[in-house]
């Protein structure tokens, strides 16, 4: 019996998208998750990534192949016109089908207006990662047109199912009857089924593993930056292996293997199992999840126990004196100092108080001044760069700041070079928010002050402070985006407002509210209460989906790279430099423009993992 249909907006023909869609997307996706494409199909990014239902989507929705725990409910075989055009795709679509149809299986089948076909093959046991992939690598040697992508991304893999809008008008359409579809759908095909297709592909899947040694590893491949920088003291290589599931075959052999690396780098990292498990279960951590899924769901657990038992055995037998080294290693006194008497470059504030007044003062200036940029992205991009300064002058308790372009560039998730052209702009207004005191110097940066306006002093005096922190743009928003940063940022100060009242609060469009409140929404961040007002969910952490989304990666990168910049530029000023570099100034013949300024040697990028929160 087919499942109801929605009640509201739904033809009554039994055989329409809708219908389809409610019918067999819920059974053929991995997970109850679907990716929305907004730009016409050409992407379907993860900030547009929504819960599934059975009501069909207005725009190309792709739903996800994997779930939270690294496994699949059916391989997803998309043939692509473009690789070959429409005759060779028709080929191998009855080619693969005679394929199944020898050992045992049954499929779906749909067709796109492009020509395009995709191949459903659902399955009664849940398969792996690493299965699924090497099964569709190894299909890819025997069929040209096929599209092996999907399966190669576990954190990312997404396809649209029958009924699906496409981005060329129609939607994908069933190739068989939709009772034969959620029938087969319904009674998926067996484990006896899966070792039939495994057995005959063995020798491609040999072939494509034996690949896979020869070719250099590579894991940015799966869309996540590698850093070789710990982010607390987990190496970022191990984050990302846990993440994807991807790993070099040369230094592992199989999945377990891959697996104990990384419980044995979280084990060193200072994490308990529950911080391991959690991961695993909310999703965090698909690829060490797959590595457990061919256990029983019942026994998936005491596996990780034993697992991590034996990684605190081994961490037990390091000697003494290695425990002592990881101690000094650990030590507090090793962490960026964030007192603001002690911030290099910037002397000690005589009266603190007075200081933390005036930069509240100058936040309600800011409230006030925010009318005036554009609602454009450069508008809104201005408005991060304004809080970073903010967020630094409060991290040093002066209104004085000199942290430079590349610090702030980390903090607002833009290219140093664009912040220095926001800079720029800023310090040119009439009546600034911002003035430069005094240009960069060999190590150091641009020293800039926060300036009140006089045009806005009476009023920015006569408003009551914002409670709360200024947060220029925190991690997991580079994934969520700007509009998404502003409205979380309203509603942390005035929860339970309507959405009319954000929209003036946040001096954004209707429409960018709306869309950032469906983020937000479709990621718990805030929630909708029965009187229509909006607020923030207290138990969901900014810092764990940050590390979810794998935003971390691209911060570590940018630290990375800025800190190679740095490198680079006390070098120069050794090797050419006679005087004290600080008394340098952009006049001097020494290729300034490089750098835009000189990397500082304090800079905010410094905390910025302790800004996820």
């Amino acid at each position: 019996m087919l499942p109801a249909r929605p009640i509201s907006g739904v033809s009554k023909q039994p055989d329409d998208p809708a219908t389809v869609w409610a019918a067999l997307a819920p059974l053929l996706a991995g997970q109850p998750r679907v990716r929305l494409s907004r730009d016409a199909g050409k992407t379907y990014p993860q900030k547009h990534e929504r819960k599934l239902t059975e009501a069909l989507p207005s725009l190309p929705a792709a739903v996800r192949i994997f779930g939270k725990d690294g496994t699949c409910a059916a391989i997803f075989l998309d043939f692509d016109s473009s690789v070959a055009g429409t005759d060779w795709v028709q080929a191998d679509v009855r080619a693969v089908q005679t394929w199944l149809h020898s050992v045992g299986a049954r499929w779906i089948e749909d067709f796109s207006p492009n020509g395009g076909r995709h191949v459903y093959v659902p399955l009664a046991r849940r398969v792996t990662f690493s299965e699924a992939r090497d099964l569709v690598e190894a299909l890819g040697t025997r069929y040209r047109s096929l599209d092996k992508t999907p399966h190669q991304n576990l954190l990312h893999g997404c396809m649209r199912t029958p009924g699906s809008p496409h981005k060329r008008g129609g939607h994908q359409e069933l190739a068989m009857s939709l009772s034969m579809a959620y029938d087969i759908a319904r009674r998926p095909n067996s484990a006896a089924v899966w070792a039939a297709m495994t057995n005959d592909l063995a020798a491609e899947i040999k072939a494509v593993r034996a690949l896979r040694l020869e070719e250099t590893f590579t894991p940015t491949t799966s869309d996540v930056p590698v850093v070789e920088q710990p982010v607390g003291r987990m190496s970022r290589t191990m984050q990302v292996l846990a993440q994807t599931g991807m790993y070099d075959t040369n230094r592992y052999a199989s999945d377990s293997e891959a697996r104990q690396a990384v419980i044995l780098s979280a084990a060193t990292a200072g994490l308990e199992l529950v911080d391991v498990k959690r991961r695993m279960l909310q999703g965090t951590w698909p690829g060490l999840a797959s590595f457990y899924a061919r256990y029983a769901a019942r026994h998936r657990f005491s596996s990780l126990r034993r697992d991590w038992m034996n990684a605190l055995s081994y961490l037990s037998k390091k000697t003494v004196q290695t425990d002592r080294n990881d101690n000094v290693r650990r030590s507090p006194t090793s962490q960026p100092n964030t007192q603001a008497a002690e911030v290099k470059g910037i002397r000690p504030i005589s009266n603190p108080d007075a200081e933390h007044r005036f930069i509240r003062t100058w936040r309600n200036a800011l409230r006030i001044r925010e009318v005036n940029y554009q609602q454009s992205r450069t508008g809104m991009a201005r408005r991060m760069v304004l809080r970073a300064l903010g967020e630094a002058a409060h991290m040093t308790g002066s209104r004085f700041i000199e942290f430079g372009v590349r610090s702030i560039a980390v903090a607002t998730g833009l290219d140093h070079t664009t912040v220095g052209l926001h800079l720029r702009q800023l310090r040119a207004e009439k009546e600034p928010l911002v003035t430069l005191v005094e240009e960069a110097r060999g190590t150091k940066g641009d020293l800039y002050m926060l300036t009140v306006p006089e045009e806005l002093k009476g009023a920015a005096e006569d408003v009551a402070w914002q409670k709360g922190k200024i947060y220029a743009l925190r991690p997991v928003f580079r994934e969520l985006g700007l509009p998404a940063a502003f409205v979380f940022e309203a509603l942390e100060h005035a929860p339970g407002m309507l959405t009319v009242e954000i929209v003036r609060l946040t001096r954004l469009s209707r429409s960018a509210v709306h869309e950032a409140l469906e983020v937000l929404s479709a990621w718990n961040l805030v929630v909708r209460s029965p009187n229509r007002d909006w607020s923030i969910v207290a138990g969901t952490s900014l810092g764990q989906l940050a590390e979810q989304f794998g935003v971390l990666e691209a911060v570590a990168l940018q630290l990375q790279r800025y800190r190679n910049d740095r490198i680079i530029w006390r070098e120069w000023l050794a090797k050419n430099v006679n005087t004290v570099p600080e008394l340098l100034s952009p006049g001097e013949d020494y290729p300034w423009e490089i750098f835009e300024g000189p990397p500082d040697e304090w800079s905010l990028s410094d905390m910025a993992f302790n800004r996820t929160g």
